[in-house]
């Protein structure tokens, strides 16, 4: 059985499906960020309304993450598909549960471990970048 799984993630249409769902996951995070920094950059020009406007769209776009990979994710083959779900489920869940608690500082720290610093990969990266280097192999 474990031969036949993997001739089924060997095929060239499992790393092609993989590497759409990675070159989305990479768009998708850039557009996260881009919102994080509008949102600083409002933050630091004294318009802390706008700063929390964006840390909400922040929110909601990683609570939405999970649901809008699922077409890429259905040409996954099923174990792989499940783990990857799984993973994105985890940035989703969090994301939806700061929107629950209405907590700005939850919404602007979703992506961060509680020891990040400046200028090392946020958790989501961290997460695609693991994907593409174990591919059809993810954990």
């Amino acid at each position: 059985m474990s031969n036949q799984n993997t001739a089924q993630n060997t095929t060239p249409n499992t790393a092609e499906a993989l590497s759409r769902v990675i070159q989305w996951l990479r768009e998708r995070h850039d557009r996260i960020m881009a919102v994080e920094a509008e949102g600083l950059r409002l933050l630091e020009a004294g318009d802390t309304p706008g700063h929390n406007a964006k840390m909400r769209e922040k929110a909601e776009m990683l609570a939405a993450l999970c649901t809008d990979a699922k077409p890429l994710l259905a040409q996954l083959p099923g174990e792989l598909r499940f783990k990857l779900t799984l993973a994105l489920e985890h940035f989703s869940g969090n994301a939806r549960n700061a929107l629950g608690f209405n907590s700005v500082f939850y919404m602007s720290a979703l992506l961060y471990p509680d020891n990040h610093k400046k200028g090392e990969p946020d958790n989501l990266t961290l997460c695609i970048d693991r994907i593409e280097q174990q591919g059809e192999n993810f954990l």
